[in-house]
């Protein structure tokens, strides 16, 4: 920032978008979190093998696959909406219970744990304005296990996308979670560069455990879609543009009375 700051240079950050309806045509993150689930069940289903749809064949019933995702952001939703299109059951989790609805809405089901009790126990606020998750009580992360825990046993597929901002990512899914799901079951870590969501993701490696199940921690999902992530990303750049060349002249104007430019602009001439 120093060195920035010592030259007579304007520098924005495109990861410092406000989450408001006003600004959504030029939030890069959303746009890549949005391609990063999608991606995650592409990439789950390579690795798991089987169908993720029921189907009744001369050869007799499959059962549908059950996949579970575990924080429910842009990613999450994204990674929902693909797997029930694809056939699969599935479930979601997040802290923030004002999702619940969108989870409903897209046909999978909404876990939950008993909040009233854990409320009685803290204080934390849980829901906050920019659309992430706060770090929770231990009271809380140990209900939160508990349910993980039982979940695990059943499903087949697993996607985290749970981040903090400015911490690590959070473990969700321990080691002898993974353990006990079923043989050849698979998880997506979208944390992974974060640290990861699980206790066996190593950045850019696909982890085999010994009951066959799978943990995929790549780092560069996006670059696993590349022109689609290249497209939307362009398109939020070209409407940063819109914003700073109101006079469609070429001459960029940073009005720091815009709540927008207000929030990305990191130096402006230098300061």
């Amino acid at each position: 920032m120093k060195r920035l700051s010592s030259k007579d240079i304007n520098v924005i950050a495109m990861d410092a978008v406000p989450r408001i309806s006003k600004a959504q045509s030029l939030d890069a993150l959303s746009s890549m979190a949005n391609i990063a689930g999608y991606r995650a069940i592409i990439e789950a289903s390579h690795q798991f093998g089987r169908f993720l749809s029921g189907q009744i064949t001369a050869a007799g019933r499959i059962e549908p696959a059950k996949v579970l995702v575990l924080g429910v952001g842009v990613a999450g939703l994204s990674a929902i909406g693909l797997a029930r299109s694809l056939g699969a059951i599935v479930r979601a989790f997040d802290v923030r219970s004002e999702v619940k609805e969108q989870v409903k809405s897209m046909g999978a089901e909404f876990l939950e744990i008993n909040y009233q009790q854990v409320k009685e126990k803290t204080t934390e606020k849980i829901e906050r304005t920019d659309g992430y998750a706060t770090e929770m009580s231990d009271h809380f992360n140990k209900k939160a296990q508990e349910l993980y825990a039982n979940q695990t046993k059943d499903i087949d597929i697993i996607i985290t996308s749970a981040l903090i901002p400015g911490k690590p990512a959070p473990i969700l899914i321990t080691k002898d979670m993974v353990d006990n799901m079923k043989p050849g079951s698979v998880l997506v870590d979208l944390a992974a560069s974060n640290g990861g969501n699980c206790e066996y993701t190593i950045p850019d490696k696909v982890v085999t455990t010994d009951n066959r199940s799978k943990v995929i921690g790549y780092t560069n999902i996006l670059a696993r879609l590349p022109s689609q992530s290249s497209e939307l990303y362009a398109t939020n750049i070209l409407n940063l543009f819109k914003l700073l060349c109101k006079g469609k002249d070429g001459q960029i104007s940073i009005n720091l009375e815009d709540v927008i430019l207000r929030s990305v602009t990191v130096i402006k001439k230098g300061k």
